[in-house]
């Protein structure tokens, strides 16, 4: 499908929901939705998605969808999958119909990794999408296990003794592949087609399969609702968001930024990270810049291996 074609679609998540200005939420929905050609349902974990989506009794949702606790959209989507395979097995139901489940990073890299991880392990077919955000905004921006190193939350604050968050972010992509389940990827809204095809490669795949978008947030952040997407595409040439995908377990960079970026480039962008570039926190610079060019040299020699294998 090309973006001419996309585009004159039906919708199936429409305007009107109260999601903040410059919320990358509504374009991650409706590129997702866009890329699929079968039936959908969806099923969403407490989170910024779901209480600016369905406002009772309103909804921007055209597709059956169904709102299950914050840590339990995967064991929800689970019991709805095992369902649909009865049903269809009956002949109850003749038709395909794909299933997705949404969560925030805190429903998804925290609170709800356990019911995930087990949808993963016993191989129920629907993809995970996890819109990351890197803390829990929908509750006042307290850190989450997604949340970058040096960054200020609520629960992770600049001060004497600790200049934001300490930790570097869990590498939930990877905790995904380690399942070895079908598909894996990171994508971006700086890169719509990117994402069109990771999503109905997710679809297509006999079994589970995870896509972590990146989500920036206005608010929380701290940046011009009008910047989300350059900020997107500043965590990708900055390579701090790589893109990337597990197809198989074999891995494939799908863009290498022919001139990184350096990491204050992305940082400078957010409020959150103010006093991560005071001078005297510069060494926390460094260490998040050390940090990135590892991680990308560990991806880039699990490309090589599988091109190898």
């Amino acid at each position: 499908m090309n973006f001419k074609e996309m585009v004159e679609k039906k919708e199936r998540f429409v305007s009107g929901h109260g999601a903040c200005a410059g919320c990358p939420i509504g374009i991650i929905v409706r590129n997702v939705l866009a890329a699929i050609e079968d039936d959908v349902v969806v099923a969403c974990a407490t989170g910024c998605m779901e209480v600016t989506t369905t406002i009772y009794p309103y909804t921007a949702w055209k597709v059956p969808w169904i709102h299950s606790a914050f840590e339990n959209a995967a064991s929800t989507m689970s019991g709805i999958v095992a369902a649909y395979e009865v049903l269809k097995e009956k002949g109850k139901i003749n038709r395909d119909i794909r299933f997705i489940a949404f969560g925030g990073d805190g429903g998804t890299y925290d609170i709800g990794l356990q019911a995930l991880s087990g949808a993963w392990e016993r191989g129920h077919r629907f993809l995970y999408i996890c819109y990351d955000n890197e803390a829990y905004m929908n509750t006042g921006n307290q850190r989450s296990g997604a949340t970058p190193y040096g960054a200020e939350t609520t629960t992770a604050p600049y001060g004497r003794v600790e200049a934001g968050k300490m930790e570097f972010r869990k590498n939930l992509t990877q905790i995904a592949a380690a399942h070895n389940i079908p598909y894996v990827a990171q994508a971006s809204i700086a890169n719509l087609p990117d994402l069109h095809n990771k999503v109905k490669k997710a679809i297509a795949s006999d079994g589970p399969s995870f896509i972590n978008i990146f989500s920036p947030c206005v608010l929380n952040w701290g940046y011009a609702p009008h910047k989300t997407v350059e900020i997107s595409k500043l965590a990708v040439e900055t390579r701090f968001w790589p893109i990337y995908e597990v197809e198989n377990g074999k891995y494939r960079i799908n863009y290498k930024p022919a001139k990184p970026l350096p990491i204050e480039e992305f940082l400078k962008t957010q409020r959150r990270f103010r006093y991560m570039l005071k001078e005297e926190n510069k060494w926390m610079v460094e260490k998040l810049q050390n940090h990135i060019n590892e991680e990308w040299e560990k991806l880039l020699k699990l490309e090589e291996i599988s091109k190898e294998g």
